[in-house]
């Protein structure tokens, strides 16, 4: 993987000696600074432009402006959370030391993390990216059959990690046996936004409009039929196209509600869906695939992520900046670099939700991954993935597999250890 991510990163124009973060195909040239902590340059700086200081540990409550946000000034604003069906119980599996909270759950990113997750292999990650026509990354995740590698996961994303909070089972499922999973109309109206918005950053800045945006839907939309058939099966149903119509006028008003909480005309995205990978000191692999990256004239980076559902209930805030703060942690190790901002824009709700990351929340982070993994270790040598019922299991498309529904899970495919007297 080393000389295929050093070959694209030569393309590029990124850094040879940095290979595990790189733009995938379609992305703007990588302009990561490297060196230094982000916020320290910004306290330095005195500049109009920095973010505001937060205090450590608070997401930042000032409301945003419309079309205000840029990357030399990083907007902070959280607006009023919305509920969503996914954010509800899903408390941590690990032990209770790991203190993990769950990812708040959005279709879209979950599909991009499919491309990184933890039995992916690397092999067959780096051939799927860069053969996908449009470099869509969420495309390429599902079009490539991954294989799980001998001897069980090896790398960690948000989105498994979330996975494995949420339910050990449910991680066993999809990383583990691969259980096929039917696509939903949610997931891929996100993967479809989160398409064209990155897109739009193909085009001159005054011709970043609504208009514009709106008018790449069907193009996109077409892409994604053909690098995924099974979707279509999502409207198999609608001889007339009228759900169809009904489902594409939604994502517009989507993308519509982007450009009330920030202007494509004020922004250059120094990265668009950018895979991201690191090696811990631990010997853990961390992988992910971030929606943008701003980076200021100051240097200051901003990692942004887009959310086509509501944003979470306040109570709910700290799961929902999870996958965030996973992103901050691998930038950081790759890069020395300590993000100045991290920003979700909630497309759903038109809500946008931001935390100011310090060394002290990364290195919990890393503590926390830590603890999570060694219980995804131990889970995968004795074979014991238990059930953890909620009420996303409504949501489950393993129902008929899950003990707790009266199913039999498939035979476990890997060398079960048998427990000794000294494991708990």
């Amino acid at each position: 993987m080393r000389e295929a991510a050093t070959a694209n990163a030569e393309e590029t124009g990124a850094a040879a000696d940095t290979p595990s973060i790189r733009p995938v195909p379609g992305s703007a040239p990588a302009g990561l600074p490297t060196g230094g902590s982000a916020p320290a340059a910004a306290a330095q700086s005195g500049s109009a432009g920095a973010a505001p200081a937060q205090p450590a540990g608070q997401p930042s409550p000032s409301p945003a402006t419309p079309g205000s946000p840029e990357a030399s000034a990083p907007s902070a604003a959280t607006g009023t959370p919305g509920d969503s069906a996914t954010n509800g119980d899903s408390a941590t599996n690990a032990d209770s030391a790991a203190d993990a909270e769950p990812v708040t759950g959005d279709p879209a990113s979950d599909a991009a993390d499919a491309a990184a997750d933890a039995a992916v292999d690397p092999a067959v990650v780096e051939t799927s990216v860069a053969s996908v026509e449009d470099g869509h990354p969420e495309a390429a995740a599902v079009a490539v059959v991954a294989r799980a590698e001998r001897g069980g996961p090896v790398s960690l994303s948000p989105s498994r990690a979330g996975d494995f909070m949420q339910c050990p089972l449910l991680y066993r499922f999809r990383v583990i046996d691969r259980l096929p999973e039917k696509p939903s109309a949610a997931a891929t109206r996100g993967t479809l936004v989160h398409a064209v918005l990155e897109r739009l950053f193909d085009a001159p800045a005054a011709e970043r409009t609504a208009p514009r945006a709106k008018s790449l839907i069907p193009g996109q939309w077409e892409r994604l039929r053909e690098s995924r058939p099974e979707v279509a099966e999502l409207f198999a149903d609608d001889p007339e196209g009228e759900r169809l119509a009904q489902w594409l006028t939604e994502a517009e008003q989507l993308v519509e509600r982007w450009f009330t909480l920030e202007d494509p005309t004020r922004l250059e995205p120094a990265e668009r869906e950018l895979f991201v990978e690191t090696e811990l000191e631990s010997g853990l692999t961390l992988r992910g695939i971030i929606d943008r990256v701003d980076v200021a004239p100051t240097g200051e980076v901003r990692i942004v992520d887009y959310k086509t559902g509501k944003a979470p209930r306040p109570e709910y805030a700290e799961g929902a900046l999870f996958q965030m703060k996973f992103y901050a942690l691998v930038v950081w190790r790759l890069k020395q670099v300590i993000p100045r901002r991290l920003q979700l824009v909630y497309l759903g709700s038109g809500d946008v939700l931001t935390y100011d990351p310090v060394r002290a929340d990364l290195e919990r982070v890393e503590r926390k991954l830590l603890a999570l993994w060694e219980a995804i270790r131990h889970a995968t040598e004795t074979g014991d993935w238990r059930p953890r019922p909620t009420k996303l299991c409504g949501w489950c498309d393993h129902q008929a597999h899950c003990p707790e529904f009266g199913g039999t899970p498939p035979p476990y495919p890997l060398p079960v250890r048998v427990a000794g007297p000294g494991d708990a």
